[in-house]
């Protein structure tokens, strides 16, 4: 029988510390201008991320830059990201304002491309690369923060499904776009075009309504909140239980995933390689139309029936994935298989800001918690793809993706056993 909205458990045998139960008090739901301009800022601001991709490796071999140099500024862009997770959401749970965070962050991040794009010179390119990655670590932080603050815990499940809707349709669109100017133009151009869609992004920003994100909400604090209590909460928040299992499952549910795709993109090249570049493009694009067509549903799912049902379905869509990869030979079937990549990435676009909002309800920390568990899926996808590396070189590809799925079900059997449900009554 589903969960009808159970509290999670208080301390006691499992050692939780309770957070604070009170509900949500009423509001005013928000207007369809705040709704539309938070739609169209995801939607732009995928797209201005998504020129930070591929193209950067590609950029910087067309100015003569060695794979060594290469890789420094995108290992270094890695590790300002992972250590900039818990400091970055920290920010913007201490901030007035969400939405200057944000609009800072983007154009911080317009600037970073126009460096690209100018002046690719060492310094100046690891220097972007640097403001890129410490401007990236708030803006996931602040973007559900102000979902939260503008619907509120009763329709934060179908506010994150909309939101991973608007981002993945944005994703496809600027790959499309950005492919095409970097084929027509240079590779150059891309960062250009990324520096302008800067400007569209703090347009769409700028039409949420500010009056209508409620700091308290967004912060996952309770009304009239304590300010003194602040240690007190976020020493509470440290020791929830879910949030720690959650963090962990996040840890392995990277370490399966990070390497699945670019393993398989090898497998494919070797089977197919005149085909290869199509359909590894279709490998990316058939995952992201599951995520604009799903994550809505995935979040009123979430509401009605709670969180444990679909974190089931994430993990084992991952888990038999990783299984037919090692037996699937075909390169075109292999593209079929990537719609199980697709139900694993719609589930955890909305559940892990869903669930750090189930769990850091009343701590006034919600951002933090988010860096948190974005920190341990950092971990996990920076191991995966040297450990899948090792495993694939030494005995076989095959080998490789069997352990990845092995990762990906003991994800599963760690939510099964020790995740409790986290949705809440509102």
């Amino acid at each position: 029988m589903p969960d009808q909205g159970n509290e999670p458990r208080p301390s006691g045998a499992d050692g939780d510390a309770p957070l604070p139960s009170s509900s949500e008090p009423s509001f005013t739901p928000p207007s369809r201008q705040s709704q539309r301009g938070l739609d169209w800022f995801i939607f732009f601001l995928a797209d201005v991320q998504t020129g930070f991709g591929p193209f950067v490796a590609v950029y910087l071999t067309t100015q003569k830059w060695t794979q060594v140099e290469i890789g420094l500024v995108l290992s270094v862009g890695g590790i300002v990201g992972l250590i900039g997770q818990m400091p970055g959401g920290a920010i913007v749970d201490a901030a007035r304002s969400e939405r200057f965070v944000a609009g800072l962050a983007v154009a911080l991040i317009g600037i970073s491309a126009l460096g690209y794009a100018a002046w690719p010179l060492f310094p100046i390119v690891m220097a972007s690369a640097t403001l890129h990655a410490a401007a990236s670590c708030v803006l996931g932080p602040a973007i559900a923060a102000i979902s939260l603050g503008l619907v509120g815990r009763a329709a934060i499940g179908e506010r994150l499904g909309r939101n991973a809707r608007y981002a993945s349709l944005g994703n496809g669109v600027a790959a499309a776009v950005m492919g095409t100017c970097g084929y027509l133009l240079s590779s150059r151009s891309v960062f250009l075009v990324t520096f302008v869609l800067a400007i569209p992004t703090l347009i769409a920003l700028s039409r949420i309504r500010g009056g209508e994100i409620d700091a308290e909400r967004a912060h996952g604090a309770l009304p009239h909140a304590n300010p003194r209590a602040e240690i007190a909460k976020l020493t509470n928040l440290l020791k929830q239980r879910p949030l720690l299992v959650f963090a962990a499952a996040m840890l392995l549910l990277q370490l399966a995933n990070a390497a699945m795709l670019p393993l398989m993109a090898g497998v494919v090249t070797t089977r197919s390689s005149d085909a290869a570049p199509a359909l590894i493009a279709f490998c990316i694009v058939v995952p992201q139309a599951i995520v604009a067509l799903a994550s809505p549903s995935v979040g009123r799912f979430a509401q009605s029936f709670g969180r444990r049902p679909l974190l089931f379905a994430g993990f084992a869509a991952l888990a038999v994935r990783g299984l037919l990869f090692a037996i699937v030979s075909d390169p075109y079937l292999l593209v079929a298989v990537q719609v199980f990549d697709g139900v694993t990435a719609a589930v955890f676009a909305v559940m892990v800001p869903l669930i750090v909002a189930d769990v850091a309800f009343g701590s006034g920390h919600f951002s933090f918690a988010q860096g948190i568990v974005g920190t341990a899926g950092g971990i996990g996808a920076s191991l995966s793809n040297v450990v899948a590396g090792y495993v694939a070189d030494q005995f076989g590809t095959s080998v490789a993706f069997v352990g990845l799925a092995a990762v990906a079900a003991t994800g599963l059997a760690m939510v099964v056993l020790l995740m409790p449900e986290t949705r809440r009554r509102v």
